[in-house]
């Protein structure tokens, strides 16, 4: 799964934002907002990868345990889907 290339991540103060860019700014109104977490799963989205390794990557950033990263995960690529952000 992979991001589509007209959205960007940037860090603003304390917050991580998605901007849309080019011209998905006529269709996307708004912005959305991530926590450090999301900001990582959005980069790794954002070059292509899969879900098994997205909680790999959790794991190995962070101390959770391997259901909570897959429930983390799965429920940042259902908003995502949600967000229409997903190629």
């Amino acid at each position: 799964m992979k991001i589509k290339e007209d959205f960007v991540l940037r860090k603003v103060a304390d917050s991580y934002v998605v901007v849309p860019v080019n011209k998905l700014t006529l269709d996307f109104n708004g912005i959305i907002t991530l926590n450090e977490t999301g900001a990582v799963l959005f980069e790794k989205m954002q070059k292509g990868t899969s879900r098994e390794e997205l909680i790999e990557n959790l794991l190995a950033e962070y101390d959770v345990s391997p259901e909570k990263a897959a429930a983390d995960v799965d429920k940042f690529i259902q908003k995502a889907k949600d967000a229409d952000v997903l190629e």
